[in-house]
């Protein structure tokens, strides 16, 4: 079969496994100062998928991120594991885009970055957890689409058999290419770093657009281009009250006049 052009989109995102949340109240984002920056895990799922295409039909591997420059190194990090080129999309237009403004940013970039087979995605963002950002790409771009994939093999030359979760459960799928495809973490375990990749990845192209590069529509992108807007921050407490009941037939109707009080029952 013929190689295949896979670009996957990698979002840098803090890394809350090391540093508690903390919001800025005023702004209503999350404080990311001190905070390590990681790329986003579901994604790393995505790479693999994309590698393990690339290692069984031969072809391209290009990594795709919309953020500020540090992710540069993160960037880096992705072509240690094995992408081949990686691109940048950097600009103060694109600050405080929403998954709207986001996900058109990305088209412009597919669209800089040429012809491509596949597109891959984590199906969700540990920071933001939408998962509207891949299906979104794909409106833009005008190609079909299938979220939370947990499966893949390439069933022919111009298609892919998928597995995929859905609220009623797991459906079998047949996807024609050019498409993207945003995946859930069933589908595969992302490999480890190894040496031979970060010594390799220094000499791997990694290319920087600005909005004037990608031909951007300023009134598209960043908070113009977002008709989402954060209404409020609030935190939620956890904190539960309890209570002991004894082992005694009149605890049963006690709790049954409290679940209809809750309104359980």
């Amino acid at each position: 079969m013929k190689p295949l052009h896979c670009i996957v989109c990698v979002k840098p995102v803090p890394d809350f496994s090391a540093h508690a949340v903390e919001f800025d109240r005023q702004t209503k984002t999350v404080r990311r100062e001190n905070v390590p920056t990681i790329i986003n895990p579901l994604d790393k799922n995505a790479l693999e998928a994309a590698l393990r295409l690339k290692e069984s039909y031969g072809g391209k591997v290009t990594a795709l991120a919309m953020a500020p420059p540090f992710a540069e190194d993160i960037l880096r990090e992705v072509l240690a594991y094995g992408a081949d080129e990686a691109v940048l999309l950097s600009d103060r237009v694109f600050a405080g885009s929403d998954t709207l403004a986001t996900s058109y940013v990305l088209a412009q970039g597919v669209k800089k970055i040429g012809a491509f087979d596949l597109i891959l995605a984590g199906a969700a963002s540990a920071d933001g957890g939408t998962a509207q950002v891949g299906p979104q790409l794909a409106e833009h771009l005008g190609i079909p689409h299938v979220s939370f994939v947990t499966s893949l093999t390439r069933a022919t030359e111009d298609t892919l058999e998928l597995t995929a979760k859905t609220e009623e459960g797991t459906v079998l799928l047949e996807l024609s290419l050019p498409a993207l495809i945003t995946v859930s973490r069933e589908i595969n375990e992302p490999r480890t770093l190894a040496l031979f990749g970060i010594v390799a990845a220094a000499a791997k192209p990694l290319r920087i657009f600005g909005a004037a590069d990608l031909e951007v529509d300023p009134a598209r992108a960043g908070e113009r281009g977002s008709p989402t807007r954060i209404a409020g921050v609030f935190e939620v407490s956890l904190a539960r009250k309890g209570e002991i009941l004894p082992a005694a037939p009149e605890t049963a109707a006690f709790l049954a006049q409290k679940f209809k009080e809750w309104g359980v029952l």
